[in-house]
């Protein structure tokens, strides 16, 4: 192996390996462990996946196995799974993260909305809509266009919102409507009210100074190239590099 190549240690793998698929057919497939690592080396570098480093073995291989796990749904399995690992959290942060889209990234069958494509001011590109524990690490991300506002994002989310928890989230999360839907699970939605509101909600300066965990989480993710710009035309391969990422930064 050359010097400055990604690789998943003993300990990783050795968590990583349980769930991976074992009902192949034909030829073993080749190393688990090597393919992977280079999966994440393209995903970390943003290169092309043709400039992968000859120790990964075939660059076609390492796409192949990233495309298809992603449409079998592998690597975001993989991530729901360990990602529970963590126990039910009691504070929660809420957030979401716009990312360029490359022009590689447009023209993907069924259009830009069914592929959470939307142009807004930075340009054309995604936003990440995420959920984390107070630690910063990730429990559930949804996609849409850059376009979308934070409430629509939120709709996916809230019912991962944990019971009898408090659920952080900035001003652009101050609805009525999602408050009442934090409060019907039995949880405290700790979010600062906007200044044009008459009736100010209920809020915690004290508690809500553990937010920002999530920002940095975000900021992690885009030390990964080809989630901070996004290449992927299918918005199945973008959420199977987001939860790759999320797997190995902060559950292997």
């Amino acid at each position: 192996m050359s010097d400055g190549c990604f690789w998943l240690r003993d300990e990783q793998f050795s968590k990583l390996q349980p769930l991976l698929p074992t009902n192949t057919r034909g030829k073993p497939r080749v190393d688990d462990r090597r393919v992977i690592s280079g999966i994440v080396r393209v995903l970390k570098s943003g290169g092309r996946w043709i400039d992968a480093p000859d120790v990964y073995g075939p660059r076609k291989t390492l796409y192949n196995r990233f495309v298809r796990w992603s449409e079998k749904g592998v690597w975001t399995g993989i991530f729901d799974t360990l990602s529970q690992t963590g126990g039910a959290a009691l504070e929660v942060m809420i957030d979401s993260t716009a990312v360029r889209a490359h022009r590689v990234a447009h023209g993907g069958k069924g259009g830009a909305q069914a592929h959470a494509l939307g142009r807004a001011r930075g340009g054309p590109g995604t936003k990440i809509h995420a959920l984390s524990d107070n630690k910063g690490r990730p429990i559930a991300f949804h996609l849409t266009g850059a376009n979308v506002s934070d409430f629509t994002g939120a709709e996916a989310l809230l019912p991962l919102v944990p019971t009898n928890g408090v659920l952080h989230g900035d001003k652009g999360y101050d609805s009525d409507r999602i408050r009442r839907t934090v409060e019907a699970r039995g949880s405290l939605p700790n979010i600062p009210p906007r200044k044009t509101r008459k009736w100010k909600n209920c809020f915690s300066p004290y508690l809500y100074r553990s937010r920002n965990v999530i920002e940095r989480m975000f900021g992690r993710f885009k030390e990964f190239r080809r989630i901070s710009t996004r290449y992927d035309r299918n918005a199945k391969n973008f959420m199977s590099s987001l939860c790759l990422a999320a797997t190995v930064c902060y559950w292997l």
